[in-house]
């Protein structure tokens, strides 16, 4: 069941663009599973990615890595790549836990389809809790000189929905406005756009580290694959949850 919904998530046009990293949501599959598909579908999922997720129970350590030897879904297990993991332990504050990732769903639901274009791909499972700015920097920098020593292509994921729960009208403005400093590979932009205009992003942590790091690989370009919210599946306009989808190159 699991595997036949993802097919039809990504749907029948599949590209293989090798991009630096994307960024795109963790809600259920009826409300942003296409955004998600879509996404997925326009790139080349190599054999290494590193899967960063906000922490929405505020369990464990803020900077969590988990090193445990897999990860299992119903389409099978992801193994998680050891000597990447080993890297960044240690390293600004990413702190071996388990703690953070045992209720958390955000970095859970991008691996199915992680696994539909890449049967044979390692992760690095990354929960990121209350980090300030100069932390998210940090965090991606360190990443960014781990992943240029790795020998091999990795891929950078974000995990992140938008505003939360506010009218359709409104989301859309907000999250606008966040939308814009991604799209400029804007870091630290995006982090003090959402604490100033209080935008509900609740992964603009990860995907703050995931900007500088992206930056700091030498990326130019983001692109907006799509945006949408839940009230396109629920009719509900007045307590919409946002959705966005973008590569970076």
């Amino acid at each position: 069941m699991l595997a036949r919904t993802v097919e039809e998530l990504l749907g029948p046009d599949r590209e293989q663009r090798r991009v630096r990293a994307v960024v795109a949501p963790h809600a259920g599959y009826v409300y942003s599973g296409r955004i998600a598909g879509e996404v997925y579908s326009k790139i080349r999922v190599p054999d290494l990615c590193v899967v960063l997720c906000p922490n929405h129970t505020g369990a464990g350590v803020q900077r969590s890595l988990d090193r445990d030897e897999t990860w299992r879904t119903p389409l099978g297990d992801v193994p998680v790549d050891a000597a990447l993991a080993d890297a960044l332990l240690g390293r600004a504050g990413l702190a071996r836990d388990i703690r953070a990732h045992a209720r958390e769903h955000a970095l859970e639901v991008h691996l199915p389809f992680i696994q539909a274009r890449n049967p044979g791909a390692r992760i690095v499972p990354i929960c990121l809790g209350r980090v300030p700015p100069d932390g998210c920097v940090e965090i991606g920098e360190v990443l960014a000189e781990v992943v240029s020593r790795a020998g091999e292509d990795v891929l950078l994921v974000a995990s992140t929905d938008m505003s939360h729960y506010i009218p359709a009208r409104d989301a859309a403005v907000l999250d606008r406005m966040a939308l814009d400093r991604v799209e400029a590979l804007d870091a630290i932009g995006l982090y003090r756009t959402v604490a100033e205009h209080d935008i509900s992003m609740c992964g603009v942590i990860p995907t703050t580290t995931v900007l500088a790091a992206a930056r700091a690989l030498g990326a130019t370009a983001a692109e907006l694959v799509r945006y949408g919210h839940s009230g396109e599946t629920s009719g509900d306009l007045e307590h919409v949850v946002g959705y966005a989808g973008l590569v970076i190159q």
